[in-house]
């Protein structure tokens, strides 16, 4: 299925913010597009305080440790969510973004979506000469050899989008011990720090590159930029 024609696309600068807030803006959100309420496309671009979050299958067995007393020691939540995917870490230098749009709208599948995002991803590694690639069947997210760098988890209701992917710039990767990381046993996961040998600007630059890959590769014409969010909280 193709794209369907070019549009704007609001990007909202977030900061910091708790998993839980994010979940609830993106529910606003995606039910004010369903509803027609809103019609301009939507791109959280955000980061977590160091957070574990499990998706709909509710996978937490893949959570290494004692729920109640360790995850207090290490300074971490743990959260479940009603998107795709595995257990997964959140936290800092990492970025993070999770569309609001329409995949009618767009002419886009569920897959086609996902492939774009890998590509986004993907895009941004070879920035930094950096060659990545998504993973092998039944493996989501982006790969550099055996090291995941990128991952998605993406939840489609009635053709609108939420949550999506968090990319790896510096996160202190020891919170991934603690888990079996998206389900897949033995795998390391690697950040862009690691696997380049340029030097990396402002994270908040690198955030923004990410975001002109989406919109490359989502073949948007317009990026309108938004950082006072207290309208949502």
């Amino acid at each position: 299925m193709g794209m369907k024609g070019l549009r704007s696309l609001e990007v909202w600068k977030l900061g910091v913010v708790n998993s839980l807030d994010a979940l609830k803006l993106q529910e606003k959100l995606a039910l004010d597009r369903k509803l027609h309420r809103r019609c301009d496309t939507i791109l959280l671009s955000l980061q977590h305080p160091p957070t574990y979050t499990v998706g709909k299958r509710q996978t937490v067995h893949n959570l290494l440790i004692p729920q109640s007393e360790f995850l207090d020691k290490i300074g971490a939540e743990l959260h479940y969510m009603r998107r795709g995917g595995d257990i997964t870490f959140h936290g800092p230098y990492q970025a993070i973004l999770h569309p609001i749009i329409s995949l009618r709208t767009m002419g886009l599948d569920a897959r086609c979506f996902v492939e774009k995002i890998e590509l986004t991803m993907i895009e941004l590694a070879a920035t930094y000469c950096v060659k990545a690639c998504p993973g092998q069947s039944g493996e989501t997210g982006v790969w550099i050899g055996e090291r995941k760098i990128g991952a998605i988890g993406v939840r489609i209701s009635s053709g609108i989008t939420s949550h999506g992917m968090a990319f790896n710039i510096d996160p202190d990767l020891s919170y991934f011990k603690h888990i079996v990381p998206c389900g897949i046993a033995d795998i390391e996961v690697t950040s862009l720090r690691r696997e380049t040998d340029s030097v990396l600007p402002e994270e908040e630059i690198i955030q923004e590159q990410l975001i002109s890959c989406f919109a490359r590769i989502f073949s948007y014409r317009d990026l309108i930029w938004k950082e006072d969010a207290s309208i949502f909280f």
